[in-house]
């Protein structure tokens, strides 16, 4: 760079006024000279910004000068105003993205149910409160408060990036106090559905848009106070217009298609919404552990507690994901429910009689456990810190109260892979997981094994000949997503260590990359693995249920929103089925649907009252009082 060009820099930048502030208007003004000052150029920035920008400009063509001196002539000249342009054309590019993603970050849905073209039609109040406000402060405080703003609003775009994740899969918004141990699950079942290196690349991928998000939405901010800087007035008066034009929107009510508002104000709202959401869930525990210090059976007797079901095997069996969708659905659900009323026929036949309803489950599309504690506990357990005062908790659960009236208390749990001390807390005497399960064969996707294979070595180990009572909680994998490969029913005879699982005959369907992307085959494949998981329950029922056994099966919550579509209700199937009359005969009061599948207007409770009900109507008391 020349001497003669690094002075025009210096003077570009020295001579540029200090604010826009500083000057009424746009309009150059004429200066006076002094001796004490020397005129200003002609044509001068009219503010900071735009001595920045001329600085820039300055350094910019200062290369074009040396290229001029070099080469002189034409051709300096040519290659400078090509240049010029070239630099002009990126500019504008760069400057129209930065708009864009500012704008999809003031209007990006936190819903993955309004996530569709018409949501982006909105005019957000936050940004013409933040230009106003940008426009008329003073260089430093301008330039700090838009670095602020830039990062306040990548935040809230991640927080709706993550958020259109939860809808979309759990059904409701990331908890900014709760859910943060959720996202080590969600990479648990990455790893377990696509290998260890998928999971990896998932994750570097999730921290590098994070990082992206943050500073590309910080530059862009920065870039457009700027710009807007630069032309005071004409911001001004646009941003008034805009405001005259929000009022009107909003005083009417103007709305999209979809019910959203075009005057809008969501972000405000987001905020404020997830600050009533902090405070209520940092007074929640106290609140919960004031609801479990009341049980009703906490200092019953063993010799009072569920005597209907002496003698009796008790199998609770959770489905995975085995919800209302799967029976109601008009497209999907037809093959459930022929299957459900041909095995109700089935089992008739052998003596068992069942009936069904359903519960209203505490979390839909994942986080099991959380329905398993609210059903076990008669506790509404929605959120992690829940289940963790629940657990260092002396309540009586529906396990330990069948512990504690005589039963041999089991779980079985194949998708544990370590440790889990929560078992105690639930009064597990024998607990089976992936690790002692003793399975041989191949994994499907999430599925550790088969469902089959559960039921084959809970029996063989457990229910030998002359046993005493058992009750167990047996929890079912094979309809886990992403609902393929899914395994083949084979003869019980055969399943063996599960070597035979291997054998891609005893598989179907392809691997989980074979049905993303398409709604109605991600559906079918999941109402598929609901069939296979009821046809290995009901088939283990016919081959090895005798009349001492009284089996409880539900599923824990519904399918993701991906699936059920959104305003899904919270409702999972319930059944029971027994072979002595007697056992039903107790819940007759409950006005359940016979058979397997429950009617439509079949009775519906919440997930945590069923521990309480189930408890005081098969206890000490004759049913007839």
């Amino acid at each position: 760079m020349s001497l003669v060009t690094r002075l025009r820099r210096s003077a570009a930048v020295e001579n540029s006024p200090a604010d826009p502030a500083d000057h009424p208007t746009d309009e150059l003004q004429p200066v006076e000279t002094t001796d004490e000052a020397q005129p200003t150029t002609e044509g001068r920035p009219a503010d900071d910004s735009a001595a920045d920008s001329a600085a820039d400009d300055a350094g910019d063509a200062s290369d074009a000068s040396d290229a001029s001196d070099a080469e002189g002539g034409e051709a300096g000249v040519g290659s400078r105003k090509r240049r010029g342009r070239v630099r002009v054309v990126l500019g504008a590019v760069v400057t129209v993205l930065a708009v864009a993603f500012v704008l999809f970050g003031l209007v990006v849905p936190d819903d993955y149910g309004d996530l569709h073209a018409a949501s982006f039609v909105r005019l957000p109040l936050e940004a013409l409160v933040a230009v106003a406000v940008l426009v008329v402060l003073p260089r430093r405080p301008r330039w700090i408060l838009a670095t602020v703003l830039g990062v306040v609003l990548g935040l809230l775009t991640i927080l709706k990036v993550v958020d259109l994740g939860f809808t979309a899969i759990l059904a409701r918004h990331f908890n900014l106090v709760l859910d943060w141990i959720l996202l080590g699950d969600a990479t648990g079942v990455v790893q377990d559905s696509i290998g260890t290196l998928g999971a990896v690349l998932t994750v570097v991928g999730a921290c590098l848009l994070v990082i992206a998000i943050l500073v590309l939405m910080t530059l862009a901010v920065l870039r457009l106070t700027r710009l807007v800087a630069a032309h005071h007035t004409a911001t001004l008066r646009t941003v008034s217009v805009l405001a005259v034009a929000w009022i009107a929107l909003a005083t009417f009510g103007v709305q999209l298609a979809d019910g959203g508002a075009v005057a809008s104000r969501a972000d405000a709202s987001l905020v404020a919404n997830r600050y009533h959401s902090v405070s209520s869930s940092l007074h929640d525990q106290a609140d919960f552990e004031a609801q479990a210090k009341v049980d009703p059976f906490q200092n019953t007797p063993g010799n009072q507690l569920l005597n209907g079901l002496r003698g009796k095997d008790v199998l609770l069996t959770f489905v995975e994901s085995y919800g209302r969708y799967a029976v109601e659905d008009p497209k999907f659900a037809p093959p459930v429910d022929a299957q459900l009323d041909a095995a109700t026929k089935r089992l008739d036949a052998l003596g068992f009689g069942s009936r069904s309803a359903y519960l209203s489950s505490s979390t839909v599309g994942g986080a099991s456990w959380l329905a398993h504690s609210s059903l076990l506990s008669g506790l509404y357990i929605d959120s992690q810190q829940r289940y963790r005062s629940l657990v260092a908790s002396n309540r009586l659960t529906l396990t330990s109260a069948f512990k504690k009236a005589g039963w041999k208390t089991v779980s079985v749990e194949p998708a544990i892979t370590g440790a889990w001390p929560e078992g105690k807390f639930f009064g597990y005497e024998q607990d089976y997981d992936a690790r002692n399960l003793g399975y041989k064969g191949s994994r499907f996707s999430y599925a550790t094994m088969p469902d089959q294979y559960l039921y084959s070595v809970f029996h063989r180990n457990e229910l030998k000949p002359g046993h005493s009572p058992v009750f167990a909680e047996i929890t079912t994998v094979s309809s886990h997503s992403p609902w393929t490969p899914i395994p083949k029913m084979v003869g019980w005879d055969q399943v063996g260590d599960g070597s035979l699982f291997d054998n891609p005959a005893n598989q179907e369907g392809g691997p989980p990359g074979s049905i993303l992307g398409s709604a109605d085959k991600l559906r079918a494949s999941y109402i598929r693995s609901i069939q296979y998981s009821l046809d290995a329950l009901v088939s283990y029922v016919e081959n090895y249920g005798d009349k001492n056994l009284v089996l409880v099966f539900l599923g824990d919550h519904q399918p993701a929103p991906i699936v059920t579509g959104q305003g899904a209700s919270r409702d999972v199937p319930i059944t029971i089925v027994a072979k002595d009359p007697k056992v039903l005969d107790r819940i007759s009061s409950w006005n359940w649907t016979p058979g397997l599948r429950p009617a439509p207007n079949a009775p519906e409770t919440r997930m945590d009252t069923f521990r309480n009900q189930f408890m005081t109507t098969f206890g000490p008391a004759d049913p007839a009082h």
